[in-house]
């Protein structure tokens, strides 16, 4: 004989659900109010310090004086900070839940690394050395290691193992071609050496123009991937029964960390931990639901990424202190920190 649930207790299961996403809902309007706080900071601090007032007359009633050529330069900086920490972050989320560990990030699949190589590659043998040359190929890098990862992986037996192994294998022999090209050409290693730091420095117009197809694009892949990779989160066997098609997900995840890591380190050189750390972080309070892990890292990895830069601003001043430096100094003591944490975040 079937018992039914007192009206209360369904009403109260029903609110549950509900209430969550209603949080969660606040919590990521409150994470956008945040990022738009970072953002005009990093417009208003710099070796000459702006008012609020001129960076809204900078940003919306710009009449060329001195103080709106800098909000101009800077909102440059700005964007390309916003875009590449997005990249990264959700590259990051989607790489963790392909290869079902927690702590991934671009870099174990080999896309820094061919990114890096390709990059070495324009400067000592083709003479490659302006930023719109650098982007091209550090983005044909990532793509091909990708390809490589893929096929090594076992195409369309891939497991998340198999990938991790490939990925882990190309990176060891490309960081190895890359130090020996730079010891042996001097030349290349003056250039290189600004370049593979990870700085937001380099944002101009130009570049924001040249990744933002990338970005976009790959952006809203991901955030397409949120209920294959949620499927695939409970086992393949599972992930098949609910109609997930794992081959597909697997390729076009692949092509998604691609696509934006690879515009995002071609643009900024190879920053390390927000691609790791965000989505780690975001998971602990969303839970294992991609539907919110991928939009909070979007939105939170700009802040990571833009905060450091200002950061690395205000230590140095007048000069400053590269945006990747900055993210590694603080990331690593934070990052030792959380995984130490007796309750982790789990996929």
């Amino acid at each position: 004989m079937l018992v039914e649930s007192p009206p209360e207790q369904r009403a109260e299961t029903t609110s549950a659900p509900t209430g969550r996403r209603a949080i969660r809902a606040a919590g990521l309007l409150v994470s956008l109010a945040v990022l738009v706080l970072v953002a005009l900071a990093s417009i208003a601090v710099g070796a000459k310090e702006l008012s609020l007032g001129q960076v809204w007359h900078g940003l919306f009633h710009a009449s060329g004086t001195y103080a709106d050529t800098v909000v101009s330069d800077r909102l440059s900086r700005t964007l390309l900070g916003l875009l590449a920490g997005a990249a990264l972050g959700l590259a990051g989320a989607v790489l963790q839940a392909l290869t079902r560990n927690p702590l991934a990030d671009p870099g174990l699949l080999g896309l820094n690394a061919g990114a890096s190589a390709a990059v070495v590659t324009a400067i000592t043998f083709f003479g490659v050395t302006s930023l719109s040359g650098y982007v091209w190929f550090a983005f044909c890098g990532a793509a091909a290691v990708g390809a490589i990862v893929w096929f090594l992986g076992g195409r369309r037996g891939a497991t998340p193992v198999r990938l991790v192994l490939a990925g882990t294998a190309i990176s060891a022999a490309l960081y190895g071609y890359l130090q020996a090209v730079m010891i042996l050409d001097d030349a290349a290693l003056g250039r290189m050496r600004f370049w593979t730091v990870g700085s937001l420095g380099s944002g101009s117009d130009e570049a924001v123009m040249q990744v933002m197809p990338f970005l976009f694009v790959g952006s809203a892949l991901a955030l397409l991937l949120a209920r294959p990779l949620n499927a695939m989160a409970m086992g393949d066997d599972t992930a098949k029964a609910l109609g997930a098609d794992l081959n597909r997900t697997r390729a076009l995840s692949m092509l998604v960390a691609t696509m934006l890591s690879g515009a995002a380190t071609a643009a900024c050189g190879p920053i390390v931990f927000v691609g790791l750390m965000v989505p780690h972080v975001v998971r602990s309070f969303t839970g294992p639901d991609q539907r919110w892990i991928l939009p909070y890292a979007a939105v939170l990895s700009p802040v990571l990424l833009l905060g450091a830069d200002v950061l690395g601003r205000i230590v140095a001043r007048p000069a400053e202190l590269q945006v990747g430096i900055v993210t590694a100094i603080i990331g690593g003591p934070v990052f030792i920190l959380l995984v130490r944490r007796r309750r982790t975040a789990q996929l």
